[in-house]
């Protein structure tokens, strides 16, 4: 097997897994850039990841293909609805926010494995038949080497995301809302001197990391996993976290961690095709993806200053 054809394997393979990385590691981004914790981005998207597939097992008679578009819409509208329970926690009421955090997880698991057992009388849902499809982008395709390699046989949702993430990159830090979100999230003090809403715009972040994350685990769940189990979601919105934090809690350095997980991720799934890791057993390359979370999350890899108001409670008009 020729180098060209193994990257033509792992490349693709690599981006439409870290996708769903993507989304939430962005939304993580916003919340965690506005001050306020979300170790919840786990619990986010298995509420996304649930509400897309029953969404689209109910609906994929009436909507046809453009029912994967809609599931995700919904799961985008459920992770939002889901993080306001976080946010006036967290901010109203001034709450731990890892305490918080860890209760979104455990309400979204259990809730969404109840109403599985209630709607399909068993541990998991049907599998979906809507879902998206392969395609190549036209023109860039067809350019030697690289066309093969990032432009073709991939999901539209991978190159949303990575256009998404230049998108939030611009908004952070190009425009009034985005300083606004970043000054609540370093001194929110100075913020409110200065008339910014700082309880607004850390609900508004809160409740955006909330929506993205709902969308990773809506694409998530339609692409790869394509039904709802308690193992749908396993580990995937702690290696988003992760990559907030590898990335710097920088748009940019998180969509490109995020690619770097998925390359981990890709490697689990394909690895056996593979030439050089065809030896290796598939426990090790299954757990490598959560070997380098963990090494992400513990510092191990460079220094990551985070905003200097993570995590503290503001009251108005105190120090």
């Amino acid at each position: 097997m020729s180098i060209l054809h193994m990257l033509e394997l792992i490349i693709p393979t690599a981006l439409f897994v870290a996708a769903p990385l993507i989304f939430t590691a962005l939304g993580g981004m916003f919340s965690e850039r506005s001050g306020v914790v979300n170790i919840g981005l786990e619990g986010l998207m298995v509420i996304g990841a649930f509400v897309a597939i029953v969404f689209n097992l109910t609906f994929a008679d009436q909507f046809g293909d453009a029912t994967p578009w809609l599931s995700i819409l919904a799961a985008l509208a459920a992770g939002a609805l889901l993080s306001v329970l976080h946010a006036v926690a967290s901010i109203t009421f001034r709450a731990d926010q890892v305490v918080s955090g860890v209760a979104i997880n455990f309400l979204a698991i259990g809730l969404s494995l109840f109403l599985v057992k209630l709607f399909y009388d068993k541990g998991q849902t049907d599998r979906i038949t809507e879902s998206f499809s392969k395609i190549d982008i036209p023109v860039l395709s067809d350019i030697p080497v690289i066309g093969p390699l990032f432009f073709s046989n991939g999901y539209i949702t991978t190159y949303i995301a990575i256009l998404t993430a230049f998108a939030v990159w611009f908004v952070m830090y190009k425009t009034p809302f985005g300083l606004r979100l970043r000054a609540v999230g370093e001194h929110p003090m100075a913020a409110d001197t200065m008339g910014i809403n700082v309880t607004k715009m850390r609900y508004i972040g809160v409740i955006l990391s909330g929506a993205f994350a709902g969308v990773g685990g809506a694409v998530y769940a339609t692409i790869i996993a394509r039904d709802f189990s308690h193992a749908t979601i396993s580990g995937q919105g702690f290696m988003a976290l992760a990559a907030l934090i590898f990335g710097k809690w920088h748009p940019l350095g998180a969509m490109g961690a995020a690619i770097f997980f998925g390359l981990a991720q890709g490697l689990s799934v394909i690895g056996g095709q593979l030439p050089l890791l065809e030896d290796i057993p598939t426990m090790y390359l299954l757990i490598t993806p959560y070997v380098l979370t963990i090494l992400a999350l513990t510092g191990f890899i460079g220094r990551a200053d985070a905003p200097k108001a993570l995590g503290t409670p503001y009251e108005k008009g105190k120090r």
